[in-house]
């Protein structure tokens, strides 16, 4: 299980970018060995003025002065056990913080954290909370309404890393098929998922969103190419 930290420790990282109304993300990036690998945050503004923070990531003061103005953070989403690296300097800043994360992942993210809820309990009809289809309950999602369309925001379960930096990123992202190319399901995690077509399905329901305008995924690039139709394609590569 990876590791979290307790100290506020800051790595590489971009600044943030509008992706549309009320919603904001930036990209950073995890030193390894020969390389840095891709991850992103994302920041949902909630209709009572505050924000939720999907997989959160410790920044700069002047990027997390922006976050503050954007929204007191009011949420944060552990999308899996996997993501919870910051999650703990994030509840030690803003100890009013509610702390969401899926029921499979619950005893890793407590390891590091204190959990509020596994199910949705953020109360904006136009922001809502799932749990994945055949992660076993271990992954998550989240599903952001807009007037100008709908943004579904993901974290592992479909990949995009389209410029890894440094040869050891790039041979992890080609070795485990993080969507070099185009986006896909990587192969770490595959092997988590306990019902490839429960997945599939989840997939194809989100397809057919309204106005489904884009994926935003943790790794990393967002998907703005016919969301709906990678998909479809994606669930159909899990169901052959």
């Amino acid at each position: 299980m990876s590791k979290f930290n307790t100290q506020w420790t800051v790595g590489p990282h971009g600044s943030f970018e509008e992706i549309d109304d009320g919603l904001i993300s930036v990209s950073g990036e995890i030193v390894m060995p020969l390389g840095r690998f891709p991850r992103r945050m994302t920041v949902v503004q909630l209709a009572d003025g505050g924000s939720l923070v999907w997989s959160a990531i410790a920044l700069s003061e002047p990027e997390m002065e922006k976050l503050e103005a954007f929204g007191a953070p009011r949420f944060m989403v552990v999308p899996n056990p996997g993501h919870r690296l910051d999650a703990h300097l994030y509840k030690s800043r803003y100890p009013a913080l509610k702390v969401l994360t899926p029921k499979g992942a619950l005893e890793a993210v407590s390891e590091a954290v204190a959990v509020d809820a596994t199910t949705d309990v953020i109360g904006d009809p136009d922001v809502s909370f799932v749990t994945v289809a055949g992660t076993d309950d271990a992954e998550s999602a989240l599903v952001v309404k807009r007037g100008g369309g709908t943004t579904l925001i993901t974290n592992d379960i479909i990949g995009h890393v389209t410029h890894p930096h440094g040869l050891g990123a790039t041979i992890m992202a080609h070795l485990f098929d993080y969507g070099v190319d185009e986006p896909s399901v990587p192969r770490t995690v595959r092997r988590f998922i306990k019902a490839p077509s429960a997945l599939a399905a989840q997939m194809r329901d989100w397809a057919d969103l309204p106005g489904l305008k884009r994926i935003i995924v943790s790794h990393v690039d967002p998907i703005t190419d016919a969301p709906a139709d990678v998909l479809r394609r994606l669930a159909d590569d899990l169901d052959g």
